[in-house]
């Protein structure tokens, strides 16, 4: 019984980092059609890593689902998991557009256009400032060897935050990080893009 109920449910394949947002959508918009499993969020600084835990997840669940759709941009891995994708095997899976989770909070045509306004750009989201310390100053250790900083960052000459919620705190806190990495610093209110758009899509073709 529960495999017949997950065989017509579609399986969204998640990178950690979206987990919230996309439970936040799933109950705003009342999408009982899919269940969420999510990737380690670390694997940001790591994207090499993505495409074989990719597979490994998709390989564990494609008996139990009739759909999988993969919440990912391309993520740093060079096309890895759009080439995972296009195997036979996995044929029929799709995946958010876009580079990475900047461009479609974003959108593809806004992004290009703030890249192109902005270059030397260090982009934060909702998540990315939630966890600043943990993914950024101890996942590049920086708080062991804060002379990493100007070298990491010499390239850099602003943060710009793409904001998915409207919460004063969380700006205060992106600000603190752009003080940090003493860079400028502007937010830009995005909402939740092609994230809310792609996950839409998906769920009214699982319901066609």
């Amino acid at each position: 019984m529960r495999q017949t109920q997950a065989q017509e449910k579609l399986l969204v394949i998640a990178c950690g980092a979206l987990a919230k947002e996309i439970v936040w959508l799933q109950k705003a918009n009342g999408w009982q059609q899919f269940d969420l499993q999510c990737l380690d969020a670390e694997l940001h600084n790591r994207p090499k890593l993505i495409p074989e835990k990719l597979r490994l997840k998709i390989e564990q669940n494609r008996q139990k689902y009739q759909h999988i759709f993969v919440a990912y941009a391309d993520c740093g891995t060079g096309g890895q998991i759009d080439a995972l994708l296009a195997e036979e095997s996995m044929q029929g899976i799709e995946r958010l557009p876009g580079a990475h989770c900047y461009s479609f909070y974003a959108g593809e045509q806004r992004f290009s256009e703030l890249a192109e306004q902005n270059l030397g750009t260090f982009y934060l989201t909702d998540f990315l400032v939630e966890h600043f310390d943990r993914l950024i100053i101890r996942g590049l250790r920086l708080d062991k060897h804060p002379e990493l900083r100007a070298q990491l960052f010499a390239n850099y000459t602003k943060v710009v935050y793409l904001s998915q919620r409207q919460d004063s705190w969380l700006v205060q806190q992106a600000q603190k990080a752009a003080e940090f990495l003493a860079l400028g610093f502007e937010t830009v209110p995005c909402g939740y893009g092609d994230l809310q758009t792609g996950l839409q899509e998906q769920v009214l073709k699982f319901n066609a």
